[in-house]
Protein backbone atom coordinates (compact mmCIF):
# COMPACT_ATOMS: atom_id res chain seq x y z
CA UNK A 1 0.00 0.00 0.00
CA UNK A 2 1.02 3.84 -0.85
CA UNK A 3 0.57 6.98 -0.64
CA UNK A 4 0.23 9.62 -3.35
CA UNK A 5 -0.10 13.59 -2.81
CA UNK A 6 -2.25 15.35 -5.27
CA UNK A 7 0.62 16.83 -6.98
CA UNK A 8 2.30 13.77 -7.36
CA UNK A 9 -1.09 12.19 -8.82
CA UNK A 10 -0.59 14.88 -11.19
CA UNK A 11 2.27 14.36 -12.05
CA UNK A 12 1.76 10.66 -12.52
CA UNK A 13 -0.63 11.79 -14.82
CA UNK A 14 1.46 13.36 -17.01
CA UNK A 15 3.68 10.81 -17.40
CA UNK A 16 0.96 7.75 -18.09
CA UNK A 17 -0.16 10.38 -20.98
CA UNK A 18 3.23 9.61 -23.15
CA UNK A 19 2.11 6.15 -23.20
CA UNK A 20 -1.42 5.94 -22.90
CA UNK A 21 -4.98 7.58 -23.80
CA UNK A 22 -5.59 8.75 -20.61
CA UNK A 23 -9.61 9.36 -19.47
CA UNK A 24 -10.66 10.70 -16.58
CA UNK A 25 -14.12 11.26 -14.98
CA UNK A 26 -15.60 14.85 -14.89
CA UNK A 27 -18.78 16.28 -13.71
CA UNK A 28 -21.51 17.83 -16.00
CA UNK A 29 -24.56 19.07 -13.36
CA UNK A 30 -25.11 15.79 -11.66
CA UNK A 31 -23.48 13.12 -14.20
CA UNK A 32 -20.04 12.39 -14.07
CA UNK A 33 -18.77 11.33 -17.73
CA UNK A 34 -15.27 10.18 -18.98
CA UNK A 35 -13.22 12.32 -20.48
CA UNK A 36 -9.92 12.98 -22.40
CA UNK A 37 -7.01 14.19 -20.25
CA UNK A 38 -5.62 17.36 -20.62
CA UNK A 39 -3.48 19.18 -18.02
CA UNK A 40 -5.99 22.00 -18.39
CA UNK A 41 -9.00 19.62 -15.97
CA UNK A 42 -8.79 21.13 -13.02
CA UNK A 43 -10.84 18.91 -10.94
CA UNK A 44 -11.48 15.16 -12.47
CA UNK A 45 -13.64 13.16 -10.05
CA UNK A 46 -11.88 10.63 -9.08
CA UNK A 47 -13.80 9.60 -6.19
CA UNK A 48 -18.29 9.80 -5.75
CA UNK A 49 -19.40 7.31 -8.00
CA UNK A 50 -19.60 5.84 -11.25
CA UNK A 51 -19.51 7.70 -14.34
CA UNK A 52 -23.30 7.51 -16.57
CA UNK A 53 -20.98 6.50 -19.72
CA UNK A 54 -20.23 2.06 -18.86
CA UNK A 55 -16.76 1.28 -18.82
CA UNK A 56 -17.14 -1.44 -21.31
CA UNK A 57 -17.08 1.16 -24.22
CA UNK A 58 -13.12 1.22 -23.68
CA UNK A 59 -12.98 -2.95 -23.66
CA UNK A 60 -15.73 -3.51 -26.24
CA UNK A 61 -16.21 -0.72 -28.14
CA UNK A 62 -19.83 0.61 -29.51
CA UNK A 63 -18.62 0.68 -33.16
CA UNK A 64 -15.48 -1.34 -33.80
CA UNK A 65 -13.95 -2.08 -37.65
CA UNK A 66 -13.48 -6.17 -37.34
CA UNK A 67 -12.03 -6.52 -41.25
CA UNK A 68 -11.25 -4.58 -44.03
CA UNK A 69 -11.14 -6.15 -47.78
CA UNK A 70 -10.09 -9.62 -47.58
CA UNK A 71 -6.72 -8.83 -45.59
CA UNK A 72 -5.63 -11.42 -42.96
CA UNK A 73 -5.47 -10.40 -39.51
CA UNK A 74 -6.98 -7.14 -36.99
CA UNK A 75 -7.23 -3.77 -38.88
CA UNK A 76 -4.59 -1.76 -37.68
CA UNK A 77 -5.31 0.51 -35.20
CA UNK A 78 -2.74 3.43 -34.68
CA UNK A 79 -4.49 4.68 -31.40
CA UNK A 80 -2.61 3.76 -27.76
CA UNK A 81 -3.47 1.80 -25.10
CA UNK A 82 -6.30 3.50 -22.58
CA UNK A 83 -5.63 4.55 -19.00
CA UNK A 84 -8.87 4.58 -17.59
CA UNK A 85 -8.97 6.95 -14.11
CA UNK A 86 -11.83 6.82 -11.72
CA UNK A 87 -13.65 3.02 -12.64
CA UNK A 88 -15.61 2.20 -10.01
CA UNK A 89 -16.25 -1.39 -8.45
CA UNK A 90 -19.91 -2.03 -10.17
CA UNK A 91 -18.17 -1.30 -13.54
CA UNK A 92 -15.09 -3.61 -12.75
CA UNK A 93 -17.71 -6.94 -11.43
CA UNK A 94 -18.68 -6.25 -15.29
CA UNK A 95 -16.02 -8.23 -16.39
CA UNK A 96 -17.03 -11.26 -14.85
CA UNK A 97 -19.72 -11.44 -17.63
CA UNK A 98 -17.46 -9.86 -20.66
CA UNK A 99 -14.80 -11.89 -19.58
CA UNK A 100 -16.89 -15.10 -19.71
CA UNK A 101 -18.26 -13.90 -23.30
CA UNK A 102 -14.67 -12.59 -25.19
CA UNK A 103 -12.32 -14.62 -23.65
CA UNK A 104 -13.14 -17.48 -21.73
CA UNK A 105 -15.14 -19.34 -23.81
CA UNK A 106 -14.89 -21.24 -27.22
CA UNK A 107 -14.27 -18.10 -29.17
CA UNK A 108 -11.99 -15.73 -27.81
CA UNK A 109 -12.29 -12.13 -29.23
CA UNK A 110 -8.92 -10.55 -30.39
CA UNK A 111 -10.16 -6.97 -29.94
CA UNK A 112 -11.23 -7.57 -26.55
CA UNK A 113 -8.50 -9.82 -25.61
CA UNK A 114 -6.36 -7.41 -26.47
CA UNK A 115 -8.09 -3.73 -24.88
CA UNK A 116 -7.54 -5.99 -21.40
CA UNK A 117 -4.21 -7.03 -22.13
CA UNK A 118 -2.68 -3.66 -22.50
CA UNK A 119 -5.13 -0.67 -21.67
CA UNK A 120 -4.61 0.44 -17.81
CA UNK A 121 -7.57 0.99 -14.94
CA UNK A 122 -6.92 3.20 -12.14
CA UNK A 123 -10.12 2.34 -10.27
CA UNK A 124 -11.04 4.88 -7.32
CA UNK A 125 -13.43 3.83 -4.05
CA UNK A 126 -16.67 5.53 -4.50
CA UNK A 127 -17.18 8.03 -1.76
CA UNK A 128 -20.90 8.40 -1.62
CA UNK A 129 -24.32 6.75 -3.18
CA UNK A 130 -27.09 8.43 -5.58
CA UNK A 131 -30.41 6.88 -4.97
CA UNK A 132 -29.96 4.79 -7.69
CA UNK A 133 -27.03 2.69 -6.15
CA UNK A 134 -27.78 -1.33 -5.11
CA UNK A 135 -24.61 -2.67 -5.26
CA UNK A 136 -24.39 -4.43 -2.07
CA UNK A 137 -27.76 -6.39 -2.96
CA UNK A 138 -25.73 -8.19 -5.70
CA UNK A 139 -22.37 -8.79 -3.51
CA UNK A 140 -20.73 -6.39 -5.22
CA UNK A 141 -18.77 -3.42 -2.20
CA UNK A 142 -18.66 -0.20 -2.98
CA UNK A 143 -14.82 -0.20 -3.27
CA UNK A 144 -12.67 -2.45 -5.58
CA UNK A 145 -11.13 -5.78 -4.70
CA UNK A 146 -10.25 -7.39 -7.66
CA UNK A 147 -9.50 -6.15 -11.51
CA UNK A 148 -7.76 -3.40 -11.54
CA UNK A 149 -3.98 -2.39 -11.47
CA UNK A 150 -3.98 0.44 -9.53
CA UNK A 151 -6.52 1.43 -6.81
CA UNK A 152 -6.94 5.02 -5.41
CA UNK A 153 -8.70 6.13 -2.39
CA UNK A 154 -9.26 9.66 -2.24
CA UNK A 155 -8.06 11.14 1.34
CA UNK A 156 -8.35 14.95 1.92
CA UNK A 157 -4.96 15.98 0.35
CA UNK A 158 -3.97 12.80 -2.10
CA UNK A 159 -4.83 9.56 -2.56
CA UNK A 160 -3.90 5.66 -0.72
CA UNK A 161 -2.40 3.55 -3.22
CA UNK A 162 -2.76 0.00 -3.48
CA UNK A 163 -1.47 -2.44 -6.44
CA UNK A 164 -4.02 -5.27 -8.13
CA UNK A 165 -1.81 -6.62 -10.93
CA UNK A 166 1.70 -6.94 -12.39
CA UNK A 167 1.01 -3.78 -14.66
CA UNK A 168 -0.09 -1.47 -11.55
CA UNK A 169 3.37 -2.87 -9.43
CA UNK A 170 5.71 -2.50 -12.39
CA UNK A 171 4.41 1.26 -13.16
CA UNK A 172 4.10 2.25 -9.64
CA UNK A 173 7.90 0.50 -8.91
CA UNK A 174 9.22 3.00 -11.97
CA UNK A 175 7.87 5.85 -10.65
CA UNK A 176 8.55 4.88 -6.83
CA UNK A 177 9.41 8.44 -6.20
CA UNK A 178 5.83 10.22 -6.22
CA UNK A 179 4.89 7.35 -4.09
CA UNK A 180 5.46 7.18 0.00
CA UNK A 181 4.68 4.63 2.68
CA UNK A 182 0.98 5.65 4.30
CA UNK A 183 0.67 6.23 8.19
CA UNK A 184 -2.05 5.25 10.18
CA UNK A 185 -3.89 8.19 9.75
CA UNK A 186 -4.48 7.62 6.53
CA UNK A 187 -5.48 4.35 7.13
CA UNK A 188 -7.93 5.09 8.96
CA UNK A 189 -9.07 7.46 6.79
CA UNK A 190 -9.80 5.02 3.90
CA UNK A 191 -11.68 3.00 6.32
CA UNK A 192 -13.90 5.75 7.46
CA UNK A 193 -14.48 6.15 3.95
CA UNK A 194 -15.35 3.00 3.30
CA UNK A 195 -18.11 2.11 5.82
CA UNK A 196 -19.64 5.73 5.61
CA UNK A 197 -20.32 4.93 1.29
CA UNK A 198 -21.40 1.21 2.53
CA UNK A 199 -23.53 2.91 4.75
CA UNK A 200 -25.05 5.21 1.88
CA UNK A 201 -25.70 2.07 -0.35
CA UNK A 202 -27.68 -0.29 2.62
CA UNK A 203 -29.67 3.14 3.36
CA UNK A 204 -30.88 2.93 -0.44
CA UNK A 205 -31.53 -0.86 -0.52
CA UNK A 206 -33.45 -0.47 3.23
CA UNK A 207 -35.36 2.79 1.41
CA UNK A 208 -36.69 0.88 -1.29
CA UNK A 209 -36.92 -2.14 0.03
CA UNK A 210 -34.57 -3.72 -2.71
CA UNK A 211 -34.07 -7.85 -2.28
CA UNK A 212 -30.81 -9.08 -1.93
CA UNK A 213 -29.18 -11.77 -4.22
CA UNK A 214 -29.83 -14.65 -2.28
CA UNK A 215 -33.43 -14.63 -3.07
CA UNK A 216 -32.84 -14.57 -6.42
CA UNK A 217 -32.48 -17.87 -7.48
CA UNK A 218 -35.48 -18.95 -9.46
CA UNK A 219 -37.52 -16.21 -9.84
CA UNK A 220 -37.31 -16.24 -13.47
CA UNK A 221 -38.44 -19.74 -14.23
CA UNK A 222 -41.13 -19.49 -11.28
CA UNK A 223 -42.59 -16.13 -12.53
CA UNK A 224 -42.00 -16.81 -16.40
CA UNK A 225 -45.74 -16.84 -17.16
CA UNK A 226 -46.73 -13.66 -15.15
CA UNK A 227 -48.05 -10.62 -16.07
CA UNK A 228 -45.27 -8.78 -14.62
CA UNK A 229 -43.84 -8.58 -17.82
CA UNK A 230 -46.37 -7.08 -19.56
CA UNK A 231 -46.92 -4.86 -16.76
CA UNK A 232 -43.59 -3.69 -16.70
CA UNK A 233 -43.02 -3.27 -20.57
CA UNK A 234 -46.05 -1.40 -21.05
CA UNK A 235 -44.57 1.84 -21.14
CA UNK A 236 -41.47 0.81 -22.62
CA UNK A 237 -40.34 2.71 -26.02
CA UNK A 238 -38.19 0.28 -27.25
CA UNK A 239 -34.88 2.29 -27.31
CA UNK A 240 -32.64 0.33 -26.00
CA UNK A 241 -30.83 2.65 -23.41
CA UNK A 242 -30.69 0.01 -20.86
CA UNK A 243 -28.80 -2.44 -22.70
CA UNK A 244 -26.14 0.45 -23.81
CA UNK A 245 -25.45 2.00 -20.58
CA UNK A 246 -25.62 -1.80 -18.86
CA UNK A 247 -22.05 -2.39 -17.75
CA UNK A 248 -22.46 -6.30 -18.44
CA UNK A 249 -24.76 -6.34 -21.75
CA UNK A 250 -22.76 -7.94 -24.68
CA UNK A 251 -24.79 -8.57 -27.65
CA UNK A 252 -23.71 -7.05 -30.93
CA UNK A 253 -24.78 -6.74 -34.89
CA UNK A 254 -22.19 -7.29 -37.80
CA UNK A 255 -22.76 -5.10 -41.00
CA UNK A 256 -20.70 -4.10 -43.73
CA UNK A 257 -20.28 -1.04 -45.80
CA UNK A 258 -18.27 -0.23 -48.97
CA UNK A 259 -17.08 2.72 -51.18
CA UNK A 260 -14.95 2.41 -54.20
CA UNK A 261 -11.80 1.76 -52.82
CA UNK A 262 -12.58 -0.71 -49.95
CA UNK A 263 -14.57 -2.97 -47.89
CA UNK A 264 -15.04 -3.42 -44.55
CA UNK A 265 -17.10 -5.22 -41.87
CA UNK A 266 -18.02 -3.25 -38.57
CA UNK A 267 -19.77 -4.33 -35.27
CA UNK A 268 -21.88 -2.29 -33.68
CA UNK A 269 -23.37 -2.39 -29.77
CA UNK A 270 -27.10 -4.45 -30.31
CA UNK A 271 -30.10 -4.52 -27.95
CA UNK A 272 -32.12 -7.31 -27.29
CA UNK A 273 -35.03 -5.11 -26.29
CA UNK A 274 -35.12 -3.89 -30.21
CA UNK A 275 -37.83 -6.03 -31.96
CA UNK A 276 -35.30 -6.89 -34.92
CA UNK A 277 -32.80 -8.50 -32.51
CA UNK A 278 -33.95 -11.78 -32.45
CA UNK A 279 -35.86 -11.58 -36.12
CA UNK A 280 -34.47 -14.51 -38.82
CA UNK A 281 -35.10 -15.05 -42.33
CA UNK A 282 -38.15 -15.62 -43.36
CA UNK A 283 -39.40 -13.19 -40.72
CA UNK A 284 -40.52 -15.54 -37.91
CA UNK A 285 -39.15 -14.02 -34.40
CA UNK A 286 -39.60 -16.05 -30.83
CA UNK A 287 -39.61 -12.73 -29.28
CA UNK A 288 -42.25 -10.74 -31.04
CA UNK A 289 -43.97 -8.72 -28.17
CA UNK A 290 -42.39 -6.20 -26.23
CA UNK A 291 -42.67 -8.19 -22.84
CA UNK A 292 -41.01 -11.38 -24.48
CA UNK A 293 -38.28 -8.98 -24.80
CA UNK A 294 -37.85 -7.50 -21.55
CA UNK A 295 -38.48 -10.75 -20.01
CA UNK A 296 -35.85 -12.42 -22.25
CA UNK A 297 -33.44 -9.58 -20.89
CA UNK A 298 -34.16 -10.72 -16.86
CA UNK A 299 -34.07 -14.22 -17.70
CA UNK A 300 -30.07 -13.54 -18.96
CA UNK A 301 -29.08 -11.51 -16.18
CA UNK A 302 -30.97 -13.72 -13.53
CA UNK A 303 -31.21 -16.93 -14.77
CA UNK A 304 -28.85 -17.72 -17.68
CA UNK A 305 -25.82 -16.40 -16.82
CA UNK A 306 -25.73 -17.57 -13.14
CA UNK A 307 -26.61 -20.77 -14.74
CA UNK A 308 -23.67 -21.15 -16.97
CA UNK A 309 -20.91 -18.92 -15.15
CA UNK A 310 -22.08 -18.53 -11.76
CA UNK A 311 -22.90 -15.17 -11.79
CA UNK A 312 -25.22 -11.95 -11.91
CA UNK A 313 -24.89 -9.96 -14.70
CA UNK A 314 -26.17 -7.14 -12.85
CA UNK A 315 -23.84 -5.08 -10.75
CA UNK A 316 -26.35 -3.04 -9.07
CA UNK A 317 -24.98 0.66 -10.84
CA UNK A 318 -28.08 1.90 -11.74
CA UNK A 319 -27.99 3.34 -15.05
CA UNK A 320 -30.63 1.63 -16.30
CA UNK A 321 -32.53 2.99 -13.85
CA UNK A 322 -31.40 6.05 -14.70
CA UNK A 323 -31.38 5.85 -18.61
CA UNK A 324 -35.22 4.29 -18.86
CA UNK A 325 -37.18 7.15 -20.27
CA UNK A 326 -39.89 4.86 -19.47
CA UNK A 327 -39.11 4.55 -16.05
CA UNK A 328 -38.79 0.76 -15.81
CA UNK A 329 -36.72 0.20 -12.73
CA UNK A 330 -34.60 -2.95 -12.24
CA UNK A 331 -34.92 -3.26 -8.29
CA UNK A 332 -38.78 -2.49 -8.72
CA UNK A 333 -39.03 -5.49 -11.21
CA UNK A 334 -36.87 -8.05 -9.16
CA UNK A 335 -39.19 -6.98 -5.91
CA UNK A 336 -41.72 -7.95 -7.52
CA UNK A 337 -40.57 -11.06 -8.38
CA UNK A 338 -39.22 -11.97 -5.59
CA UNK A 339 -42.47 -10.99 -3.68
CA UNK A 340 -44.38 -13.48 -6.13
CA UNK A 341 -42.20 -16.04 -4.88
CA UNK A 342 -42.10 -15.55 -1.30
CA UNK A 343 -45.52 -14.66 -0.72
Amino acid sequence: MYYISENNFSRFLQICDDDYDVFLPVKKGNNRFFTRYTQQIQQPVVGEVRTSDPLKAFFFRAREKVARDFEDGMPAESRKPACIVGVKACDLAGFKVQDSVFINNDYLDPFYKNERENNLIISSDCTCAIDTCFCLALGIKPYPIENFDINLTPLENGYLVEVGSEAGIKIVEIHSQLFTEPNESQKNERDTIREHTKDAVEKNIRNYTIPLKDKFEGIIEKNYESDIWQDEASTCVECGACNAICPTCHCFLLYDQKDEKKMERLRIWDSCMIKDFARVAGGANPREKLWMRLRNRFEKKFDFFPKIADIYACTGCGRCVSACPAKIDIRNVLKRLVHNVYK
